[in-house]
């Protein structure tokens, strides 16, 4: 291994005046996690809902007709009819027959849907400034500085976007945003401006938070290399091969996700770490540590990623959990969550936490969609615990196929 120690202000090895052998190539079953596949389960649900109440919220009638949403299945990520899974909620949304076609089942939000959606707005707004940190260093990743919008609507939940953020959250923000044509004709977002103090990666606040002084200090000095969190399934670990392996692979260079990536031969093994860090980053940036792996698939070209970036995910399930629940392609950042929670929820999530009570409440309520009240008063919303699981997570041996890891997602 042959290293030029020439620094850049960022602290970066320049990486064309590196020559790597290549690190070792280790084939790792794919391990279940049950935890992190009850969460994925759960949280299907709560995003289906939440997008459901963001769409009758946005009705100039105030409601949607059973036929409005009858195509949505697909696309709200369910497993089940929407209107099986709309009824499933009464405390979140009423159901009545339409004005001028009884037989047509009609739905509302609920007073508790509508105070929910209110407490979720006044969030967004308190915390505005953090949103479009987000969304500038989302953007800061990618090569043109530009997404278009049909690729960011899929994960405006996923990264913690207002309903409507084309109209509600970049006006506000000219000097940092702005509307452009993308080469294909289709409107995205390009920001405006660069932020120096935003183009700094999760793993490097963190190394600098919680590795000491001394270690964050070699990383900006060029004599030691940034080492992702690894938590491996039961037994890989302990694993002498395993072991070597990231030994070596956490010896090369980390790259920023936000640095220049075009000088990188993309067959190297500093590529694959860069992609690494690019996932890595992309998913500590969202609200709940994980997203779908086709919406990062539609950003490929964008994030200057491999076409077959996604056996990334597999290849190091120290870092990352591939799920393939409620028929879809789910990728989690492992480091996120510990004994089934996550380590450091958004306010945001916290809410979603009590949307989700008022969920579980109601299914246990179904005759009148009520929902029980405390002694003395209306539901206090904000005294809600969380209903995270705290099991161990438990780890079983069952190899993806072939075809379950490359194939395509039914979404």
């Amino acid at each position: 291994m042959v290293v030029a120690r020439t620094m850049n202000r960022n602290g970066v090895v320049p990486w064309m005046k590196l020559q790597w052998r290549g690190i070792a190539k280790v084939r790792l079953k794919w391990v279940k996690n049950r935890s992190l596949d009850h969460i994925i389960d759960k949280e299907t649900d709560l995003k289906a809902a939440s997008l459901l109440k963001d769409a009758i919220n946005r009705s100039s009638t105030g409601f949607l007709t059973a036929k409005s949403f009858s195509g949505w299945q697909k696309l709200l990520g369910l497993t089940v009819p929407v209107l099986r899974f709309i009824r499933r909620y009464p405390t979140l949304f009423h159901e009545f027959p339409h004005p001028r076609w009884p037989s047509l089942p009609c739905f509302r939000l609920t007073d508790t849907a509508l105070l929910l959606h209110s407490q979720e707005q006044s969030l967004h707004n308190h915390h505005e400034n953090d949103t479009v940190e987000r969304l500038s260093k989302f953007l800061m990743m990618t090569k043109t500085r530009t997404v278009p919008l049909v690729s960011l609507y899929p994960l405006k939940w996923d990264i913690g976007l207002p309903d409507s953020f084309e109209k509600t959250l970049i006006p506000k923000f000219p000097d940092q945003f702005q509307f452009v044509k993308a080469p294909n004709g289709v409107s995205a977002v390009r920001l405006s401006k660069w932020c120096e103090e935003f183009a700094v990666s999760a793993l490097q606040k963190s190394n600098e938070r919680d590795g000491g002084d001394d270690g964050y200090r070699d990383f900006k000095r060029g004599k030691a290399a940034l080492v992702f969190p690894m938590r491996f399934p039961r037994g890989y670990g302990a694993q002498k091969k395993v072991r070597f392996w990231m030994d070596e692979f956490h010896k090369l260079p980390y790259i920023s996700p936000y640095a220049d990536s075009s000088k990188i031969d993309p067959n190297s093994d500093l590529m694959e770490k860069r992609v690494v860090g690019v996932l890595h980053e992309l998913l500590s940036l969202t609200m709940h540590k994980k997203t779908k792996r086709n919406y990062l698939r539609s950003l490929r070209e964008e994030l200057n990623l491999p076409h077959k970036f996604t056996r990334i995910f597999t290849r190091y399930p120290g870092i990352f959990y591939l799920s393939l629940k409620c028929k879809t392609t789910t990728v989690t950042l492992r480091e996120g969550y510990a004994r089934g929670k996550l380590v450091d929820p958004h306010p945001l999530v916290r809410h979603r936490d009590k949307f989700y009570h008022v969920m579980k409440t109601g299914l246990l309520y179904r005759g009148d969609g009520s929902i029980p009240k405390p002694e003395g008063g209306a539901l206090l919303l904000d005294e809600i615990g969380d209903e995270g699981s705290e099991e161990e997570e438990v780890e079983t041996s069952d190899e993806f196929s072939e075809g379950e890891v490359s194939g395509s997602d039914s979404e």
